[in-house]
Formats: C-alpha cells, structure tokens, sequence
C-alpha cells in the first residue's frame, strides 16, 4: 500500500484538538500516544469516524484560560491515525502522522468534552511538499552528540547518520527532551532550513548552560 498523502483542499477548516503540554508533532513525523481522559477516548473515536485527524497543540501559560480551558499557542499541527489499538482497561494507544502545521483563527463548540478549532493552512502551504533543508550536518550531530552526553541520552550513531536530512530535524526536534516554548520555537520555524538552524541554536544553548559538557569531535 502507498503511504498517505493529503491534498491542501483535503485539509478540514475545522477540526478537534488535543492540548498536551511538551508534545511536538512535526509534519511527516509520527507522534505516538496513550489516551486514556474519557473526553480524550471520544475525540479519538469521533476522529476515527470524520476523517481520522484532530490536531496537536500546546496550552500557552503565558496567557490566561478562556472559557473552554487553557490558553493555546496559535500554531499546531494537523495528524492523522495511523495505527489504533485498544487496551484491556480501555485505554486507547494510537500513533499520529503530522500532515501540516495550521494556525488557530477561532475556537468551534466543545463537542463531547473536547475541544475543536477553527484553524488556517495557508501560511504552512509547503508542509505538503517541504523543500529540503540546507544546514551542515556534521556541525549539528557534533552539536546533537554533546547534547545527548549532557542529558545521559543513549543514541543509535548508526542510524542516526543513515536518516535523510529532513527526517533526522523531525525526529530530532520530536524527540529532544526541551521545554514547551523551545518545542514550540521548532513548530514555528518557516521552513525546514530555519528548523535545522533553531535545533541547533537549541542544542548548543544546552550544552553551554552551566553544568554541560562540550566534548570536541565528529559523529561518525
């Protein structure tokens, strides 16, 4: 079976969201979950029957709560299900593959507990297609690997310089343990170049906070 491709008409004006604090979904990567919130259980549901996508976004705490819960960043990311299974105790364990970043213009009625947005593509249009990235490579696994000395982060080296490099800035700026805002920092990023550049930036800010190490060489 070819893999999944969606079209930009075939993006929903809108669509649920899911507000979870520290977990990035960029496009083309794949965000696994455990749901187990009863108003969480029925977005999935709902979603696996209207089109089997909701979005990911962040609760902003610099803003205060509205009337539906908290504050949320302006820009997350459109997933769809990919795989579904349920647990014994009802839980469900799903995994999301990122389509498009959107922006949240307004907010739709609750529907069964959960929220929905009303949400903008078209300042994301090439995340359907993104250009490839431009960055030195060995700068930033140089960069990856004094971070993951620091943070006591074991790492397949191997595998990691195999990845394509659009893959490796998805999966690296998924999996890094940073902090909401930074996380969001890499979501916001125009273009994939400009990601690569925020990881790194992110990278080699860590490393030189207090306590860090910096040990010299290349990752081969």
């Amino acid at each position: 079976m070819p893999p999944f491709t969606a079209r930009a008409d075939e993006l929903p004006d809108v669509f649920p969201v899911f507000p979870l604090a520290g977990a990035l979904l960029l496009p083309g990567g794949r965000l696994p979950l455990n749901i187990f919130e009863p108003r969480y259980l029925a977005l999935t549901e709902d979603a696996l029957a209207a089109g089997r996508v909701f979005g990911m976004v962040q609760p902003d705490p610099q803003r205060p709560p509205g009337a539906t819960g908290p504050a949320l960043y302006r820009v997350g990311c459109l997933g769809r299900l990919v795989s579904f299974s349920e647990t014994e105790d009802g839980c469900y364990l799903v995994t999301l593959l990122g389509l498009s970043r959107f922006r949240i213009t307004g907010e739709a009625v609750m529907r069964r507990g959960y929220r929905r947005a009303e949400a903008d593509f078209a300042p994301f249009a090439d995340d359907l297609d993104p250009p490839a990235p431009h960055f030195d490579r060995d700068t930033l696994l140089v960069a990856l690997r004094a971070y993951f000395i620091r943070r006591g982060i074991e790492a397949s080296w191997d595998v990691i310089s195999r990845m394509p490099d659009i893959e490796l800035l998805t999966t690296l700026g998924m999996v890094c343990p940073f902090a909401a805002p930074e996380k969001q920092a890499l979501l916001e990023a125009a273009t994939p170049t400009e990601q690569a550049a925020t990881l790194l930036a992110l990278l080699q800010m860590d490393v030189q906070a207090p306590g860090g190490d910096t040990p010299p060489g290349r990752v081969s």
